[in-house]
């Protein structure tokens, strides 16, 4: 299981992940805070992709307050990308992320439901 983040968002897979590791679920927090780096990076150095993301691990979450536009490049076609997808609303940060789903809990979900019997991870 990968859960990848940017910025602030990392805090909250690390959230996740220690609950997830309690349950005795292997997850792994990638943090992403330049995908450009990342690729630059991927390009000068072969075999870097597969150790930070690697291929077997079909099991994914991203985690992104802005948006998930761009993420399926690093979830793939199965994984679950957790973002914004409407704007306008407005209310003390708190209760936007609960409102949207930005709680270790919502992120253990989906995590969880990414390892359900039957998809390849």
């Amino acid at each position: 299981m990968l859960l990848l983040a940017t910025g602030s968002e990392v805090a909250l897979c690390v959230q996740a992940y220690e609950q997830l590791k309690s349950e005795g679920i292997k997850a792994r927090v990638v943090s992403m805070p330049s995908w450009e780096m990342f690729e630059h990076h991927c390009r000068n150095n072969p075999g870097y992709r597969e150790s930070v993301l690697p291929s077997a691990v079909a099991a994914r979450v991203s985690v992104e307050l802005a948006s998930t536009f761009g993420w399926e490049r690093y979830v793939g076609p199965g994984g679950q990308a957790l973002g914004m997808k409407t704007f306008g609303a407005s209310a003390p940060l708190k209760e936007l992320q609960k409102k949207f789903g930005f709680t270790p809990e919502h992120v253990i979900a989906a995590a969880k439901e990414q390892l359900q019997p039957g998809r390849r991870h």
